[in-house]
C-alpha cells in the first residue's frame, strides 16, 4: 500500500482574497492608531533624520506647575502653516553665516556717555532727530548710559555668545521658566539660551526648589542660563527693565549674529534655528514678528490699552498718541505695503543683527523709555519713520500659534510675595479707561481709520 501524502492546507481566511485584504487593512490601521497614540507629537511618521531631543531638559518639582494654565489654540502638531527646511542643512547654513562677519555689515554706531537713566531719557525732539541714519553717520542713543548691572561672569558669558542667542526675562516673578521643545542635536552648539531675572523671581525659584538656596551657582535651569539683574539700579517699573533684553539684545550680546526673543509666558515648540532660517534668512528679511490677531491700526491697540487698563497713566497714553499724530503717524492702508499691519504681537521676535534691525531696536527702546513700555504703541511710528527702511516679515497669527504655546501669567502668592503684581506704585489709574484725544491732532488719523471722507 502506498504512503498517504501529507499536504499543508491553506488557512481558511486566506482562501478568500477579499477577506485576506480586509484583515490586513484592519491590522495595519490598528498598528498606525497605536503608533499615533504613543507618539510624543501625535504624528504618524517623522521624516527628518535629525529628530529633536525628546528627553526632558529639566525635571521640575510638582509644586512649580510650569505647564498649568495654557491658553487654548487650534494647533496641529502634524501640519504647519510655515515651511521648515531640513534641520541638518539649516544648522550648517546658520553656523556658516555666524562665522561670516561681512554678512552683518555695516555696523551701527552708538552714543556713549553717562546719564541718570539707562537710556538717557531724551526728549521727543531729540529722539526723533536720530530716525534718519541713511548715511550711517550718526551715533545713535541705544541705552547703556548706565551700566547694566549683572555679575562679571554673566557678562563674560554673554559676550562669548557668538552665534544665535535665545533670550527671555522674568521680573517680579511674573511668569515661569519653561524649557523649549523640539531642539535639534546641533542647536546647543550654535545657540545659547539666557533668562534674565530679578531678586523677586530668584526668591520664587528658591521657594519651589528649582535652585538650592545654599548653592553659590544658580546659573542653569535646564537649557537656560539664569542671569540675575540687580534691577534696583535700573528702572522702578519691572516692565521697563524687561524691555532692555527684549530690544537691546544686540548690545547685551555684542558678538551674536541672530536672536530669538521669547516672552516668558511662551514655550518654544520649534527649534530656533529652523525658525530663524524659515522666517528671516530664507526671506532675506531683517526681522520677523507675528501680526496681532485682531488689530491692524496703532490707535486700536491704544484704545484697547486704555479700555483694559494695560497701562495706568491715561494722560501719558493720550499724550503719546497725540504726539505721534502730530508727527505723522498714519493708520494702516495698502499704501504701507509690504508692511501688512501696524500692530504686532511682540511676544516673539526673530532678528538678524544687522544695521537696520539694530537701528529699529534702539529707536523703539528710546520711545519706550520716553513714554511707556507698551511696545506695540510705538512700533509702527518707528518702523514707518526710520531710514533706512526695515525689511520686515510680519507673519500670520496661525504661524505664531503653531510655533509656541502660550500660558497665563503668575497670579499665585508664595511666601510673603505676590507673584505677578507690578510691585511699584505707579500713576493713579484714570477711572474712565478711555482715551480723550485732542480732535485737531488725531482727527485725520481717526477719520481715515474709520473710513470716512474728509477734506
Amino acid at each position: 500500500m502506498g504512503k498517504a501524502t501529507a499536504t499543508a492546507k491553506t488557512p481558511l481566511f486566506c482562501q478568500s482574497k477579499l477577506l485576506c485584504f480586509s484583515l490586513l487593512y484592519l491590522f495595519t490601521t490598528l498598528l498606525l492608531a497605536f503608533h499615533h497614540k504613543i507618539s510624543p507629537n501625535n504624528c504618524l511618521f517623522r521624516s527628518s533624520p535629525f529628530d529633536p531631543i525628546q528627553s526632558p531638559l529639566f525635571h521640575y518639582p510638582p509644586s512649580y506647575g510650569e505647564h498649568k494654565h495654557a491658553v487654548a489654540t487650534h494647533r496641529n502638531s502634524c501640519s504647519s502653516p510655515v515651511f521648515f527646511s531640513d534641520y541638518g542643512k539649516v544648522a550648517e547654513e546658520i553656523h556658516n553665516l555666524c562665522k561670516s562677519p561681512s554678512a552683518f555689515l555695516p555696523v551701527l554706531r552708538y552714543l556713549q556717555g553717562k546719564a541718570e537713566t539707562f537710556g538717557g531719557n531724551f526728549s521727543f525732539k531729540e529722539r526723533i532727530s536720530y530716525f534718519n541714519d541713511s548715511n550711517n553717520d550718526s551715533y545713535v542713543p541705544c541705552g547703556f548710559l548706565k551700566e547694566f548691572p549683572v555679575s562679571d561672569s554673566d557678562r563674560i558669558a554673554m559676550e562669548s555668545c557668538n552665534g544665535v542667542v535665545v533670550a527671555s526675562a522674568i521680573f517680579n516673578d511674573h511668569d515661569k521658566i519653561r524649557q523649549p521643545i523640539g531642539l535639534g542635536p546641533k542647536t546647543p552648539e550654535i545657540a545659547c539660551f539666557f533668562m534674565f531675572i530679578d531678586d523677586i523671581t530668584l526668591q520664587g525659584l528658591y521657594y519651589h526648589k528649582l535652585i538650592p538656596r545654599d548653592s553659590p551657582d544658580y546659573n542653569k535651569v535646564g537649557v537656560w542660563r539664569i542671569v540675575k539683574v540687580f534691577s534696583e539700579k535700573l528702572y522702578e517699573n519691572p516692565a521697563m527693565n524687561g524691555v532692555i533684553p527684549k530690544y537691546l539684545v544686540h548690545r547685551l550680546f555684542p558678538n551674536s549674529k541672530f536672536s530669538v526673543w521669547i516672552d516668558a509666558k511662551l514655550q518654544l515648540t520649534v527649534d530656533p534655528l529652523l525658525l530663524i532660517h524659515s522666517l528671516v534668512v530664507s526671506k532675506d528679511d531683517d526681522m520677523a514678528i507675528s501680526k496681532h490677531p485682531y488689530y491692524i491700526h496703532t490707535m486700536e491697540e491704544a484704545m484697547a490699552t486704555a479700555r483694559w487698563r494695560k497701562w495706568s497713566d491715561m494722560d501719558g497714553l493720550t499724550r503719546q498718541m497725540e504726539t505721534y499724530c502730530e508727527n505723522g503717524l498714519q493708520p494702516w492702508t495698502p499704501d504701507k505695503l509690504p508692511y501688512t499691519t501696524d500692530v504686532p504681537d511682540s511676544a516673539l521676535i526673530l532678528r538678524k543683527h544687522g544695521r537696520r534691525t539694530n537701528l529699529f531696536s534702539c529707536l523703539l527702546f528710546n520711545e519706550l523709555e520716553g513714554f511707556n513700555p507698551r511696545d506695540q504703541l510705538g512700533f509702527a511710528f518707528v518702523r514707518d519713520k526710520m531710514n533706512p527702511k526695515l525689511k520686515l516679515n510680519m507673519f500670520e497669527a496661525q504661524v505664531f500659534e503653531q510655533i509656541v504655546v502660550e500660558y497665563r501669567h503668575n497670579l499665585k502668592k508664595f511666601g510673603n510675595i505676590m507673584a505677578g503684581s507690578e510691585g511699584v506704585v505707579g500713576p493713579k489709574r484714570a477711572s474712565h479707561g478711555h482715551l480723550f484725544l485732542n480732535d485737531s491732532r488725531c482727527r485725520n488719523y481717526l477719520l481715515t481709520m474709520w473710513g470716512e471722507s474728509h477734506s
